[in-house]
């Protein structure tokens, strides 16, 4: 404030001017300087606000976009989509119901059985199957046999043991399929009917068929049963049973008298061979 009372302005003269005709001059001069002054500094000012306002704006719209981003965050977790915490508590509660299942299962399948059984079931015991007597094994071939003819040696003999057939019957019926079929069961090639059962070979010896090459036009029986072994095996034993004296007879002409073959000595050398087989099937004393 000067001394006269007035205001000071930054943009006044310093000093009066004259009230003439350079002073006016002068005036008007320095009047447009002032102007030019104040245009300057108030465009700087709203540059300052325009700025001011802008920084306002940026941090606004940043705030926002970051409320939401929380926003979405917090909607998805609500919706269903566990936090690690949660994530944590179902894993220890998984654990826990594991542990309780093995728990409760039996620790060994001797501990299954021991629980499940029941004095009305005295059989699912461990004890009582440990006592139960182990299936016999089935012999394994001699006298040159393969498989296939040991399991037909087996059902000659299994059919005798149940037919009540003295033990020389049974040698004398695997000596007689031996000189037959070689002991396979064996189908015809004149009758094709035969070939619709299970067979091990094909022989051509008119219709003759089965271990002991029986014929169904000589009266053995039907065709689909002659190539059962056991049943071929019934019909041949039964036969032999019906010849006088067979058990004190030599084994080639036992098997004559039932076979009535055209070579009757040739079941006489398959004596040890049949012998040897059935020992291993049925050994002494059973």
């Amino acid at each position: 404030m000067r001394d006269d009372g007035t205001l000071d302005d930054r943009y006044a003269p310093s000093t009066p001017t004259a009230d003439t005709e350079d002073g006016t001059s002068a005036e008007r001069t320095t009047a447009a300087s002032r102007l030019r002054a104040y245009a300057r500094d108030l465009t700087g000012r709203r540059r300052a606000q325009v700025a001011l306002a802008t920084g306002v704006v940026c941090c606004l719209g940043l705030a926002a976009v970051a409320q939401v981003r929380d926003g979405t965050a917090d909607a998805a977790t609500r919706g269903g989509s566990p936090n690690s915490t949660e994530l944590a508590q179902r894993a220890e509660q998984q654990g826990a119901s594991r542990g309780l299942d093995r728990a409760a299962a039996p620790s060994s399948p001797a501990a299954a059985s021991s629980a499940a059984a029941t004095p009305a079931d005295p059989d699912t015991t461990a004890r009582a199957r440990k006592a139960a007597p182990a299936r016999p094994t089935k012999p394994a071939p001699v006298a040159g046999l393969d498989e296939d003819q040991m399991e037909n040696a087996e059902a000659i003999v299994r059919t005798g043991r149940e037919m009540g057939v003295p033990r020389r019957g049974l040698v004398i019926a695997v000596a007689t399929a031996m000189q037959e079929s070689n002991l396979y069961n064996v189908a015809s090639g004149v009758l094709p009917e035969s070939q619709d059962y299970p067979h091990q070979g094909v022989g051509w010896d008119h219709d003759s068929v089965g271990l002991f090459q029986q014929r169904s036009s000589s009266g053995w029986g039907p065709v689909g049963r002659l190539m059962d072994p056991e049943f071929a095996t019934r019909q041949f034993l039964a036969a032999l049973e019906q010849v006088p004296g067979w058990e004190r007879m030599r084994l080639t002409d036992a098997a004559q008298a039932v076979q009535v073959s055209a070579y009757p000595e040739h079941y006489q050398q398959h004596e040890w061979r049949a012998t040897r087989v059935v020992d291993a099937i049925m050994p002494s004393g059973r």
